[in-house]
């Protein structure tokens, strides 16, 4: 007896030529703001687009991506990776199609002509990284970017202060609706760690996965039109060094794609923009906590005094190294008085 055919699943993508949502505007399933689009189940390279197996710069191309997995980082689990085009999401199954699947995937992922568009990509880079060997590269980072522009138009962001996902979508110059599905799939996440690991995928899993970047390729669409030259910049070079940031290896990143350069127009019009660098101190061992101080405190008066972003591995590592960020002269105040504070320690 032949076995039933998989399950066909399918979602709503918003038009990406209507404005933001606003409250009362009708939903975002609606025929007349959305399209809908199939949802694929990838075990095979061959179910994926060319275009994605094989970047040229005669089709660049923009996807919304994501990952899932158990505890994702270097030591966790990969278990999807979600591709969203404009006219269908792909769940790239890396648990079924393996490092076959994954490394067909590599020069997408690692291509300067795909432009992955994804919420916070330092875990996912990590995991990609010391997971299978590939170095996540030409992203758009819409937390950054979030910054960037509320920094254009004169708002300041307070040290920690970023924004999630959830909240980015309910942003109404974004997308301006609510995802309460989110907390619904964090709360099965508690309960089970390996809710990502099970097969075949339940209907829950699939909508949950689709549902982390069914939206990326709009809000990536509203906001390149709000970033100027200045901020796109920044936003390619803060991206390559949220890739690189956990990714932390002997040779400090000699292997990784170089950095975006100084854009020709900016420099020649007087711009005065600056180098960002990663800077990854060392803390001696079970010595972080003195380094964090008590209830975050001493990092935190660090983070205030200076325009560097200050990231530690946390429970997921790499323990005993701070990743400073940002501006070379405010990075290297961030670094000096991290050493003045490790002096205090021994």
């Amino acid at each position: 007896m032949a076995s039933p055919p998989p399950p066909s699943f399918s979602t709503h993508i918003p038009i990406l030529s209507f404005p933001p949502f606003k409250p009362g505007d009708k939903s975002i399933d609606d025929e007349s703001r959305s399209t809908v689009v199939p949802i694929h189940i990838v075990t095979n390279a061959s179910q994926l687009p060319i275009e994605f197996l094989e970047p040229s710069p005669q089709s660049q191309i923009a996807i919304g991506f994501d990952c899932e997995g158990v505890d994702l980082c270097r030591n966790g689990s990969l278990c999807i990776m979600q591709l969203a085009f404009p006219d269908a999401i792909y769940l790239v199954d890396v648990f079924e199609g393996g490092e076959v699947l994954i490394n067909a995937c590599k020069p997408a992922l690692e291509s300067n002509y795909v432009t992955k568009v994804i919420h916070d990509c330092k875990r996912d880079s990590e995991a990609l990284y010391f997971q299978f060997g590939i170095k996540l590269n030409n992203v758009v980072d819409t937390q950054i970017a979030y910054s960037l522009i509320e920094e254009q138009e004169g708002r300041k962001k307070s040290p920690d202060d970023y924004i999630s996902f959830v909240g980015l979508l309910a942003d109404p110059r974004y997308c301006g609706i609510s995802y309460f599905e989110k907390e619904e799939v964090r709360v099965l996440l508690r309960q089970d760690p390996k809710f990502w690991t099970y097969r075949p995928f339940s209907e829950l899993m699939v909508r949950a996965a689709a549902d982390d970047v069914r939206f990326l390729l709009y809000i990536y669409h509203q906001m390149m039109g709000k970033l100027s030259e200045r901020s796109l910049w920044y936003l390619a070079v803060r991206g390559a060094l949220y890739c690189r940031c956990f990714c932390v290896n002997s040779n400090d990143y000699a292997d990784w794609p170089p950095l975006p350069p100084f854009p020709d127009k900016l420099t020649s019009d007087g711009d005065d923009i600056e180098e960002e660098i990663l800077s990854v101190l060392d803390v001696p061992q079970g010595k972080m906590g003195r380094i964090i101080g008590k209830k975050g405190a001493t990092i935190l008066s660090i983070k205030e005094s200076c325009s560097a972003e200050i990231l530690i591995g946390g429970s997921k590592g790499p323990p005993d190294k701070v990743f400073i960020m940002g501006p070379v002269k405010q990075v290297r105040k961030a670094e000096a008085m991290l050493r003045g504070r490790l002096m205090n320690v021994y």
